[in-house]
Protein backbone atom coordinates (compact mmCIF):
# COMPACT_ATOMS: atom_id res chain seq x y z
CA UNK A 1 0.00 0.00 0.00
CA UNK A 2 1.32 3.43 -0.97
CA UNK A 3 0.45 6.18 1.49
CA UNK A 4 -0.37 9.34 -0.45
CA UNK A 5 -1.12 11.33 2.67
CA UNK A 6 0.82 14.23 4.26
CA UNK A 7 2.19 11.87 6.90
CA UNK A 8 2.93 9.36 8.16
CA UNK A 9 4.44 8.64 4.79
CA UNK A 10 5.50 5.65 2.75
CA UNK A 11 8.89 4.66 4.18
CA UNK A 12 11.91 2.74 2.92
CA UNK A 13 12.25 -0.93 3.98
CA UNK A 14 15.46 -0.10 5.86
CA UNK A 15 13.60 2.48 7.94
CA UNK A 16 10.84 -0.01 8.73
CA UNK A 17 13.40 -2.67 9.62
CA UNK A 18 14.93 -0.32 12.19
CA UNK A 19 11.64 -0.45 14.11
CA UNK A 20 11.96 -4.21 14.67
CA UNK A 21 14.72 -3.93 17.26
CA UNK A 22 14.53 -4.21 21.05
CA UNK A 23 16.36 -1.26 22.61
CA UNK A 24 16.93 -0.18 26.21
CA UNK A 25 16.72 3.63 26.15
CA UNK A 26 19.06 4.08 29.10
CA UNK A 27 21.78 1.76 27.73
CA UNK A 28 25.11 3.58 27.52
CA UNK A 29 25.69 2.15 24.03
CA UNK A 30 22.60 3.81 22.56
CA UNK A 31 23.01 7.20 24.19
CA UNK A 32 25.63 8.32 21.63
CA UNK A 33 23.20 7.31 18.86
CA UNK A 34 20.47 9.51 20.30
CA UNK A 35 22.89 12.38 20.88
CA UNK A 36 24.09 12.11 17.28
CA UNK A 37 20.51 12.33 16.02
CA UNK A 38 20.00 15.60 17.87
CA UNK A 39 23.26 16.99 16.46
CA UNK A 40 22.25 16.02 12.92
CA UNK A 41 18.78 17.55 13.23
CA UNK A 42 20.21 20.79 14.57
CA UNK A 43 22.68 21.01 11.67
CA UNK A 44 19.92 20.25 9.16
CA UNK A 45 18.02 23.26 10.50
CA UNK A 46 21.04 25.55 10.30
CA UNK A 47 21.51 25.77 14.05
CA UNK A 48 24.75 25.62 16.00
CA UNK A 49 25.18 24.23 19.54
CA UNK A 50 26.45 27.51 20.95
CA UNK A 51 23.14 29.27 20.25
CA UNK A 52 20.60 26.51 19.54
CA UNK A 53 19.47 23.13 20.86
CA UNK A 54 17.40 20.21 19.53
CA UNK A 55 14.81 19.33 22.17
CA UNK A 56 12.66 16.19 21.69
CA UNK A 57 9.20 15.64 23.15
CA UNK A 58 7.44 12.29 23.05
CA UNK A 59 4.24 12.46 20.97
CA UNK A 60 2.90 14.05 17.81
CA UNK A 61 3.58 17.44 16.26
CA UNK A 62 0.78 18.92 18.35
CA UNK A 63 2.66 17.85 21.48
CA UNK A 64 5.74 19.67 20.24
CA UNK A 65 3.75 22.78 19.33
CA UNK A 66 2.02 22.90 22.72
CA UNK A 67 5.40 22.51 24.44
CA UNK A 68 6.84 25.39 22.39
CA UNK A 69 3.87 27.67 23.05
CA UNK A 70 3.96 26.97 26.78
CA UNK A 71 7.73 27.28 27.02
CA UNK A 72 8.24 30.42 24.92
CA UNK A 73 5.25 32.41 26.16
CA UNK A 74 4.40 33.25 29.73
CA UNK A 75 0.76 32.85 30.80
CA UNK A 76 -1.35 35.65 29.37
CA UNK A 77 1.20 36.70 26.74
CA UNK A 78 -0.06 37.23 23.19
CA UNK A 79 0.94 35.48 19.97
CA UNK A 80 0.05 36.73 16.49
CA UNK A 81 -1.03 33.85 14.25
CA UNK A 82 -1.73 34.31 10.52
CA UNK A 83 -4.80 32.12 10.00
CA UNK A 84 -3.57 30.10 7.05
CA UNK A 85 -5.82 27.07 7.53
CA UNK A 86 -6.55 24.17 9.85
CA UNK A 87 -3.09 23.98 11.39
CA UNK A 88 -3.00 27.67 12.20
CA UNK A 89 -6.42 27.15 13.80
CA UNK A 90 -4.93 24.35 15.87
CA UNK A 91 -1.99 26.50 16.94
CA UNK A 92 -4.46 29.13 18.17
CA UNK A 93 -6.46 26.49 20.03
CA UNK A 94 -3.33 25.11 21.70
CA UNK A 95 -2.28 28.62 22.76
CA UNK A 96 -5.70 29.38 24.17
CA UNK A 97 -5.89 26.08 26.06
CA UNK A 98 -2.45 26.79 27.56
CA UNK A 99 -3.59 30.16 28.89
CA UNK A 100 -1.80 32.21 26.26
CA UNK A 101 -3.69 34.67 24.08
CA UNK A 102 -3.77 34.05 20.31
CA UNK A 103 -4.24 37.11 18.11
CA UNK A 104 -5.67 35.92 14.78
CA UNK A 105 -4.46 37.63 11.61
CA UNK A 106 -6.76 37.12 8.63
CA UNK A 107 -5.11 35.33 5.71
CA UNK A 108 -6.26 33.99 2.36
CA UNK A 109 -6.98 30.25 2.19
CA UNK A 110 -5.58 30.12 -1.35
CA UNK A 111 -2.56 32.48 -1.25
CA UNK A 112 0.56 32.76 0.93
CA UNK A 113 0.63 35.17 3.85
CA UNK A 114 1.56 38.73 2.88
CA UNK A 115 4.61 39.74 4.98
CA UNK A 116 3.41 43.33 5.04
CA UNK A 117 0.22 42.36 6.87
CA UNK A 118 2.41 40.78 9.54
CA UNK A 119 4.56 43.90 9.70
CA UNK A 120 1.48 46.10 10.14
CA UNK A 121 0.00 43.86 12.83
CA UNK A 122 3.22 44.07 14.83
CA UNK A 123 2.59 47.75 15.41
CA UNK A 124 0.69 46.38 18.42
CA UNK A 125 3.34 46.35 21.18
CA UNK A 126 1.44 43.80 23.26
CA UNK A 127 2.27 40.97 20.86
CA UNK A 128 5.22 38.97 22.16
CA UNK A 129 5.58 36.27 19.49
CA UNK A 130 4.47 35.40 15.95
CA UNK A 131 3.38 31.83 15.11
CA UNK A 132 3.61 30.77 11.46
CA UNK A 133 2.79 27.53 9.68
CA UNK A 134 5.54 27.19 7.07
CA UNK A 135 3.70 24.59 4.97
CA UNK A 136 -0.02 24.60 5.66
CA UNK A 137 -1.04 20.95 5.45
CA UNK A 138 -4.73 21.71 5.02
CA UNK A 139 -4.23 23.66 1.78
CA UNK A 140 -0.73 22.93 0.46
CA UNK A 141 0.39 26.56 0.57
CA UNK A 142 4.00 27.32 1.52
CA UNK A 143 4.59 30.64 3.26
CA UNK A 144 7.71 32.74 2.74
CA UNK A 145 9.59 32.13 5.97
CA UNK A 146 12.44 34.49 5.09
CA UNK A 147 10.25 37.48 4.14
CA UNK A 148 7.89 37.05 7.09
CA UNK A 149 10.86 36.49 9.38
CA UNK A 150 12.37 39.78 8.22
CA UNK A 151 9.17 41.61 9.17
CA UNK A 152 9.23 39.95 12.58
CA UNK A 153 12.92 40.74 13.09
CA UNK A 154 12.45 44.39 12.08
CA UNK A 155 9.74 44.68 14.71
CA UNK A 156 12.05 43.27 17.38
CA UNK A 157 9.90 40.17 17.92
CA UNK A 158 10.47 36.44 17.70
CA UNK A 159 8.97 33.75 15.49
CA UNK A 160 7.64 30.27 16.29
CA UNK A 161 7.60 28.10 13.17
CA UNK A 162 5.34 25.12 12.65
CA UNK A 163 7.70 23.21 10.33
CA UNK A 164 5.95 19.88 10.82
CA UNK A 165 5.22 19.24 7.16
CA UNK A 166 8.23 21.18 5.87
CA UNK A 167 11.36 20.14 7.76
CA UNK A 168 13.81 18.10 5.72
CA UNK A 169 12.67 19.42 2.35
CA UNK A 170 11.85 23.13 2.53
CA UNK A 171 14.64 25.55 3.47
CA UNK A 172 15.18 26.47 7.12
CA UNK A 173 18.28 28.30 8.35
CA UNK A 174 18.17 29.18 12.02
CA UNK A 175 21.60 30.76 11.83
CA UNK A 176 20.50 33.20 9.14
CA UNK A 177 17.22 33.99 10.90
CA UNK A 178 17.96 34.89 14.54
CA UNK A 179 14.33 35.93 14.99
CA UNK A 180 13.26 32.27 14.96
CA UNK A 181 12.80 31.30 18.60
CA UNK A 182 11.85 27.73 17.73
CA UNK A 183 10.90 25.49 14.83
CA UNK A 184 8.83 22.39 15.58
CA UNK A 185 8.69 19.25 13.40
CA UNK A 186 8.24 15.48 13.42
CA UNK A 187 10.22 12.70 11.68
CA UNK A 188 7.23 11.17 9.86
CA UNK A 189 6.86 13.77 7.11
CA UNK A 190 9.70 15.00 4.89
CA UNK A 191 12.34 13.18 6.94
CA UNK A 192 10.60 9.95 5.84
CA UNK A 193 10.84 8.44 9.31
CA UNK A 194 8.26 7.11 11.75
CA UNK A 195 5.79 8.90 14.06
CA UNK A 196 6.12 9.05 17.83
CA UNK A 197 8.25 12.07 18.62
CA UNK A 198 8.33 15.82 18.01
CA UNK A 199 11.44 17.98 18.00
CA UNK A 200 11.79 21.69 18.71
CA UNK A 201 14.92 23.39 17.44
CA UNK A 202 15.15 26.30 19.86
CA UNK A 203 17.25 29.40 20.25
CA UNK A 204 18.74 29.23 23.73
CA UNK A 205 18.37 32.93 24.49
CA UNK A 206 14.63 32.75 23.71
CA UNK A 207 13.96 30.20 26.46
CA UNK A 208 12.56 31.41 29.78
CA UNK A 209 13.52 29.54 32.95
CA UNK A 210 12.08 26.08 33.66
CA UNK A 211 8.61 26.27 35.16
CA UNK A 212 7.18 28.81 32.72
CA UNK A 213 5.34 26.07 30.82
CA UNK A 214 3.10 25.19 33.75
CA UNK A 215 3.62 21.55 32.84
CA UNK A 216 6.55 19.27 33.59
CA UNK A 217 5.92 17.12 30.51
CA UNK A 218 5.70 20.10 28.13
CA UNK A 219 8.51 22.20 29.58
CA UNK A 220 11.20 22.63 26.89
CA UNK A 221 13.36 24.64 29.28
CA UNK A 222 13.38 21.63 31.58
CA UNK A 223 14.30 19.37 28.63
CA UNK A 224 17.21 21.69 27.87
CA UNK A 225 18.36 21.79 31.48
CA UNK A 226 18.16 18.00 31.76
CA UNK A 227 20.12 17.53 28.52
CA UNK A 228 22.89 19.85 29.64
CA UNK A 229 23.20 18.12 33.01
CA UNK A 230 22.66 14.47 32.05
CA UNK A 231 23.87 14.40 28.45
CA UNK A 232 22.35 14.86 25.00
CA UNK A 233 21.72 11.14 24.60
CA UNK A 234 19.37 11.03 27.60
CA UNK A 235 15.64 11.68 27.97
CA UNK A 236 13.64 12.72 31.01
CA UNK A 237 11.00 10.04 30.33
CA UNK A 238 11.00 6.84 28.26
CA UNK A 239 11.36 7.84 24.60
CA UNK A 240 9.97 5.99 21.54
CA UNK A 241 13.29 4.25 20.99
CA UNK A 242 12.31 2.40 17.83
CA UNK A 243 11.19 5.66 16.25
CA UNK A 244 14.58 7.16 17.08
CA UNK A 245 16.39 4.14 15.68
CA UNK A 246 14.38 4.47 12.45
CA UNK A 247 15.11 8.19 12.36
CA UNK A 248 18.84 7.54 12.35
CA UNK A 249 18.39 5.40 9.23
CA UNK A 250 16.07 7.98 7.65
CA UNK A 251 18.68 10.68 8.20
CA UNK A 252 21.28 8.51 6.47
CA UNK A 253 18.95 8.31 3.48
CA UNK A 254 18.43 12.07 3.51
CA UNK A 255 22.18 12.63 3.61
CA UNK A 256 22.53 10.43 0.53
CA UNK A 257 19.76 12.20 -1.39
CA UNK A 258 20.43 15.71 -0.11
CA UNK A 259 17.78 18.21 0.94
CA UNK A 260 17.86 19.88 -2.47
CA UNK A 261 17.43 16.52 -4.18
CA UNK A 262 14.54 15.59 -1.90
CA UNK A 263 12.78 18.88 -2.56
CA UNK A 264 13.28 18.40 -6.31
CA UNK A 265 11.74 14.92 -6.13
CA UNK A 266 8.74 16.16 -4.16
CA UNK A 267 8.32 19.08 -6.57
CA UNK A 268 8.31 16.69 -9.52
CA UNK A 269 5.78 14.49 -7.70
CA UNK A 270 3.44 17.45 -7.21
CA UNK A 271 3.77 18.56 -10.83
CA UNK A 272 3.06 15.03 -12.07
CA UNK A 273 0.02 14.79 -9.80
CA UNK A 274 -1.32 18.13 -11.00
CA UNK A 275 -0.91 17.26 -14.66
CA UNK A 276 -2.53 13.88 -14.14
CA UNK A 277 -5.55 15.32 -12.34
CA UNK A 278 -6.06 18.04 -14.93
CA UNK A 279 -5.89 15.45 -17.71
CA UNK A 280 -8.82 13.70 -16.00
CA UNK A 281 -10.84 16.92 -15.94
CA UNK A 282 -10.24 17.58 -12.24
CA UNK A 283 -9.34 21.00 -10.87
CA UNK A 284 -6.61 21.68 -8.27
CA UNK A 285 -7.77 24.02 -5.50
CA UNK A 286 -4.66 26.21 -5.64
CA UNK A 287 -3.23 28.21 -8.51
CA UNK A 288 0.00 26.59 -9.74
CA UNK A 289 2.13 29.53 -8.55
CA UNK A 290 0.92 29.01 -4.97
CA UNK A 291 1.03 25.22 -4.90
CA UNK A 292 3.61 23.76 -2.53
CA UNK A 293 5.37 20.42 -3.04
CA UNK A 294 4.11 18.69 0.11
CA UNK A 295 0.37 18.22 -0.32
CA UNK A 296 -2.19 19.08 -3.00
CA UNK A 297 -5.97 19.46 -2.80
CA UNK A 298 -8.10 18.59 -5.80
CA UNK A 299 -11.64 19.98 -6.01
CA UNK A 300 -14.24 17.26 -5.56
CA UNK A 301 -16.21 16.40 -8.69
CA UNK A 302 -19.58 18.12 -8.83
CA UNK A 303 -21.29 14.91 -9.90
CA UNK A 304 -24.21 14.00 -7.62
CA UNK A 305 -22.74 10.53 -7.19
CA UNK A 306 -19.52 11.78 -5.59
CA UNK A 307 -18.75 10.32 -2.18
CA UNK A 308 -15.29 10.86 -0.71
CA UNK A 309 -15.18 7.68 1.39
CA UNK A 310 -16.27 5.47 -1.52
CA UNK A 311 -13.59 7.15 -3.63
CA UNK A 312 -10.95 6.53 -0.95
CA UNK A 313 -12.00 2.91 -0.55
CA UNK A 314 -11.89 2.26 -4.31
CA UNK A 315 -8.41 3.78 -4.55
CA UNK A 316 -7.27 1.71 -1.60
CA UNK A 317 -8.28 -1.46 -3.47
CA UNK A 318 -5.91 -0.28 -6.19
CA UNK A 319 -3.02 0.16 -3.78
CA UNK A 320 -3.20 3.90 -3.00
CA UNK A 321 -4.39 5.40 0.29
CA UNK A 322 -5.34 9.08 0.51
CA UNK A 323 -6.95 11.13 3.28
CA UNK A 324 -10.65 10.50 3.83
CA UNK A 325 -11.30 14.08 4.97
CA UNK A 326 -10.55 17.60 3.75
CA UNK A 327 -9.85 20.94 5.40
CA UNK A 328 -10.54 23.29 2.47
CA UNK A 329 -13.54 25.61 2.32
CA UNK A 330 -14.95 23.69 -0.65
CA UNK A 331 -15.09 19.87 -0.88
CA UNK A 332 -11.85 18.34 -2.14
CA UNK A 333 -9.63 15.32 -1.84
CA UNK A 334 -6.13 15.67 -0.45
CA UNK A 335 -3.03 13.96 -1.80
CA UNK A 336 0.40 13.99 -0.16
CA UNK A 337 3.38 14.04 -2.52
CA UNK A 338 6.06 13.19 0.03
CA UNK A 339 7.56 9.93 1.27
CA UNK A 340 9.58 7.32 -0.63
CA UNK A 341 7.70 7.96 -3.87
CA UNK A 342 8.62 9.33 -7.28
CA UNK A 343 6.94 10.54 -10.47
CA UNK A 344 6.07 7.02 -11.60
CA UNK A 345 4.00 6.52 -8.46
CA UNK A 346 1.90 9.57 -9.30
CA UNK A 347 1.50 8.51 -12.90
CA UNK A 348 0.16 5.24 -11.52
CA UNK A 349 -2.06 7.12 -9.11
CA UNK A 350 -3.58 9.20 -11.91
CA UNK A 351 -4.40 6.01 -13.78
CA UNK A 352 -6.00 4.59 -10.62
CA UNK A 353 -8.07 7.76 -10.15
CA UNK A 354 -9.32 7.49 -13.73
CA UNK A 355 -10.35 3.87 -13.18
CA UNK A 356 -12.00 4.75 -9.88
CA UNK A 357 -14.04 7.62 -11.32
CA UNK A 358 -15.25 5.30 -14.07
CA UNK A 359 -16.12 2.59 -11.53
CA UNK A 360 -18.13 5.05 -9.44
CA UNK A 361 -19.87 6.52 -12.48
CA UNK A 362 -18.54 10.01 -11.90
CA UNK A 363 -19.04 11.91 -15.14
CA UNK A 364 -19.24 15.55 -14.09
CA UNK A 365 -15.80 16.21 -12.69
CA UNK A 366 -15.06 19.92 -12.38
CA UNK A 367 -16.89 22.98 -11.14
CA UNK A 368 -14.70 25.20 -13.33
Amino acid sequence: MKLLIPGPVTTHPDVRAAMAVDIAPWDNEVRPVFARIRTRLLALGGGVPATHAALPIQGSGHFGMEAALRSLLRPGERILIPMTGAYADRMARLARAAGREPVPLAASPTEPVDPETVRAALADPSIALVGLVQSETSSGIVNDLVAIGAAVRDAGRRLLVDAVSAFGALPLDLGAQPEIAAAVFTPNKCLEGMPGIAVALVRRDAMPAPGTAGSWCFDLADVLEHSEKRGWGTFRFTPPVQTLNALAVALDRLDAEGRVGRLARYTANAATLRAGMQALGLRPILDARHQGPIVSNIAAPTDAGWDLQRFVDALKRRGYLISNFYDTETPSFRVGTIGVLDRSDFEGFAAAVGETLAELGIGRRSAA
